[in-house]
């Protein structure tokens, strides 16, 4: 019987964890890849035990130039036949620009779009030969947003995320091969304690998603083929909200829920 294997980076916690145990309980085997090596094989070896899953595990830093490319080439050393490709790895920081120290920018700019371009670049010529496949690109509630004052960065690579995942998807229009962008809010994945954004309003005035329940989501919309999928009532409603009033008014509100509570 022929296994299906999916690729995910960003899987050594969070949402990538979670969309990992979803993938492995549907039967595919998979290849993980983060920076924290023993987390993946922790998880690998759970998988195995649980559903009996052939875990790949893959170390690499991300967030290096080029890193798309060597990570496919890793790959492609494993098996030639991808099915599924999961985008999750992503990161941030929450600060001033103009404060911002130059390397955490270029890190940020290379993981979140870089990287994640290049690699769904090395996987798709393989799916449309094959006439199937799927990509699932995890970008943010914030891609809907006009712009995100003190996550500037993050903000401007999660728009360029949804507009690219849209972008490609209808390009493949008859290949068989789908791209659905995940656009969570507010998760509880640990990912608020790395962007320095857990002491911000925004995650006061809002109880975090848990990242199960954001995978679930990201999941099932990726396997229906959607476009699209915003995980929550809320977040819905705040992902179309911009588009009702001047991104003057957006920025500002952004502004008071991006800075830090006194």
């Amino acid at each position: 019987m022929n296994r299906k294997t999916a690729v995910i980076t960003g899987a050594s916690g969070g949402i990538g964890m979670e969309l990992a145990l979803l993938f492995a309980a549907q039967g595919y085997d998979l290849i993980l890849v983060a920076r924290r090596v023993e987390r993946l094989e922790k998880l690998a070896e759970d998988l195995g035990k649980m559903y009996a899953t052939m875990a790949n595990v893959i170390a690499m830093d991300l967030a290096q130039p080029f890193a798309g490319e060597a990570l496919w080439k890793a790959i492609s050393a494993i098996t030639p036949d991808i099915d599924v490709l999961v985008n999750d790895a992503g990161v941030s920081d929450t600060g001033d620009f103009a404060a911002e120290v130059p390397e955490v920018i270029e890190r940020m700019i290379h993981l979140d779009i870089s990287t994640l371009t290049m690699l769904t670049r090395c996987a798709l010529p393989g799916m449309i030969e094959r006439k199937r496949g799927r990509i699932l690109n995890v970008a943010s509630l914030a891609g809907f947003q006009p712009g995100g004052p003190r996550m500037a960065v993050y903000y401007a690579s999660k728009s360029y995320v949804l507009s690219f995942s849209r972008s490609i998807r209808r390009e493949l229009r008859g290949t068989g091969v789908s791209v659905t962008a995940l656009c969570p809010g507010a998760t509880r994945t640990g990912f608020e304690e790395t962007a320095h954004a857990q002491d911000t309003w925004m995650f006061r005035w809002r109880k975090p998603m848990e990242a199960r329940e954001v995978a679930r989501a990201g999941y099932e919309g990726m396997q229906r083929g959607k476009s699209v999928v915003v995980p929550g009532l809320l977040n819905k409603l705040m992902a179309y909200s911009p588009g009702l009033g001047p991104p003057a008014i957006a920025l500002e509100i952004n502004r008071l829920l991006l800075s830090k509570r006194s």
